[in-house]
């Protein structure tokens, strides 16, 4: 008798080749750009839309809100319909919004067109799971942390690509290239992706929703893992949203383009995904998770050493390197280890996880543009610092059961 979950294995090809991996990898590090490209932009297009200086906050979190959102009511439905025309009708989503940003002269259309971006942009959630479908057991870690270090580079790449092309012409052209961007590679995805029919196909899109609240409720790992990127990600954002506004600021006095060198050293971290993923394959979650943890609370204790020096541009790079990869770090570790509790709950588990892991994102942002206008580096990078020391706190809570669930 054919069942849905027969069906399914039988869509699936036996493993996931070189050239897959890596269009995936591509695809999911040219989604996310499209998340951070305004976070080196904020002032400029704040200035050009008329939003207030202490609303340019606004110009990261509505992003982040939308993606938040898209993860929790969009992703699942990987769990629900056809993966390939899934990712791409998200993809066309965003290039929409990319255009109507690109148009946008005044907030409340910036604004909108912010949160669609956003919500089309969760197509990297759909992929990564779908990813994790296609890889053996054996390796899976490794094809997760191979397919987020392509999403990592594209966050890490954003803000030097986009300070670049703004400096040369305008925030307006970073939408417009993106959304082009965006067209071929739906139209690539499509012709290269294989199908695949998720064995839950037979719910209900309400039926859906209600088990992740199920889920959320009862798996301890998915909680955890959750807690501990929401305070990560939290730590990422306010970092990224703040220093330019530092390095712009009398301290350093950096322009688009020396801003845009800074920001480009933060790649470097993104080689923690491939590293996670082996050492998560090995059974070495936990002190992967913790070396991730420290490694992110330190590089804020580094960006204090001195100020204004070019000693002190030298710490805060590396601090940028270190924190970068600390987040990547236990972001693989995280993923890989919700991803075992169920092949037909992945984009569930990954929609709910990453929704929490964002909200943390939009929080920090906020708070680090506040922080900054309020007290300067010195505050925000103290809130900075207490994030990951909180989700250390918790981490150092772990039972023997949860310890031995992750191994």
């Amino acid at each position: 008798m054919t069942t849905p979950a027969s069906l399914a294995q039988s869509q699936r090809p036996a493993g996931l080749s070189a050239g897959m991996t890596f269009l995936m990898a591509a695809a999911c590090g040219l989604i996310a750009a499209n998340l951070y490209y305004t976070q080196p932009l904020a002032g400029p297009i704040a200035l050009d839309i008329g939003l207030p200086a202490e609303a340019t906050g606004l110009i990261v979190t509505v992003t982040q809100i939308g993606y938040g959102l898209g993860l929790l009511l969009l992703v699942p439905l990987g769990d629900l319909l056809e993966n390939r025309r899934l990712i791409v009708t998200m993809i066309s989503l965003v290039t929409l919004a990319l255009i109507a940003a690109g148009l946008s002269t005044t907030p409340g259309p910036f604004l909108t067109a912010s949160l669609a971006i956003g919500l089309g942009s969760v197509a990297v959630q759909m992929i990564v799971p779908f990813a994790a479908n296609l890889a053996p057991d054996a390796v899976r870690g490794r094809v997760v942390g191979n397919i987020m270090s392509g999403l990592m580079v594209g966050i890490m790449m954003a803000r030097p690509i986009a300070g670049l092309i703004a400096g040369v012409s305008s925030w307006h052209t970073v939408f417009y290239v993106s959304a082009i961007v965006m067209v071929g590679l739906g139209a690539l995805l499509w012709t290269q992706l294989p199908t695949r029919m998720p064995a839950a196909g037979r719910l209900s899109y309400g039926q859906l929703l209600k088990s992740m609240a199920q889920l959320l409720a009862t798996q301890p790992v998915l909680q955890r893992r959750a807690a501990y990127q929401a305070c990560q990600f939290a730590a990422f954002s306010l970092f990224w949203t703040v220093t330019p506004l530092y390095l712009a600021g009398p301290s350093f006095g950096l322009g688009h383009n020396g801003i845009a060198l800074f920001a480009l050293a933060g790649v470097a971290g993104a080689i923690a995904s491939p590293i996670a993923g082996r050492l998560s394959d090995k059974g070495l979650v936990r002190p992967a998770t913790a070396f991730g943890l420290v490694s992110v609370a330190a590089a804020f204790l580094m960006t204090q050493i001195s100020e204004g020096s070019t000693f002190a541009l030298t710490f805060l790079t590396l601090a940028a390197i270190l924190l970068d990869f600390g987040v990547t770090m236990t972001l693989v570790t995280g993923q890989r280890s919700i991803y075992e509790l169920g092949a037909d709950l992945r984009s569930r588990l990954n929609g709910l996880f990453m929704a929490i892991f964002f909200t943390g994102g939009a929080i920090g942002s906020a708070l680090g543009a506040w922080a900054f206008a309020s007290g300067g580096w010195w505050l925000a990078s103290m809130i900075g610092l207490a994030l990951p020391a909180t989700a250390f706190a918790i981490f150092l809570t772990e039972t023997r059961s949860e310890r031995c669930s992750e191994s």
